[in-house]
């Protein structure tokens, strides 16, 4: 059997050998054959590759409190409403993700305890999701452990995390997912 092959400390969907940089290289070909476009592939692919990378790091920080990131936006969610209750709609639309996704997301944590779905007083055809007190001690607990992981992003200043949010809004302006400037 062969050697192990050196690999980056963090990989998600395989490991990535230490080696030049694969989108480096992926530009250096672009730029020989369509000049005009190399720079969002390589942009795109960077930000593909890091969404991959800074959501290994997270769901590590998350493993131990048996969480993934999808049930930790949907417990800290609701721990942040006054009421710690919210339509199951509306917490779709807050995450923004398939309404499907939610419900298999809250009934995973119905099941451990840690939210509760019930009908809305005001309207019998709403259902809503409640955070537990298990539920909210949980979130304080995870987003402990995110903080001291500093979001997957340790080597990044206030400033430099700041400039990438106000980028990737761009971004999503132009895609329609957002409109106006960020907060």
């Amino acid at each position: 059997m062969s050697e192990p092959v050196k690999t980056a400390q963090v990989t998600y969907g395989g490991a990535v050998p230490d080696a030049p940089d694969p989108i480096a290289e992926a530009h250096r070909q672009w730029s020989a054959r369509w000049p005009e476009h190399a720079d969002r592939m390589a942009a795109v692919t960077s930000v593909m590759r890091a969404q991959q990378l800074l959501l290994s790091m997270v769901e590590a920080a998350l493993k131990p409190h048996g969480l993934t990131f999808a049930a930790y936006e949907a417990l800290r969610l609701l721990a942040f409403t006054r009421t710690g209750t919210l339509p199951m709609g509306k917490v779709g639309a807050r995450l923004m993700v398939h309404p499907a996704s939610v419900t298999n997301v809250i009934g995973r944590l119905e099941q451990r305890g840690l939210v509760e779905r019930r009908p809305s007083p005001d309207d019998r055809r709403v259902v809503l999701a409640a955070i537990t007190p298990a539920g909210r001690e949980l979130a304080e607990e995870a987003t402990a452990a995110l903080h001291e992981a500093e979001f997957g992003l340790p080597d990044l200043t206030p400033e430099q995390a700041a400039a990438i949010t106000r980028a990737l809004h761009t971004v999503r302006v132009s895609a329609g997912d957002v409109t106006g400037e960020p907060r």
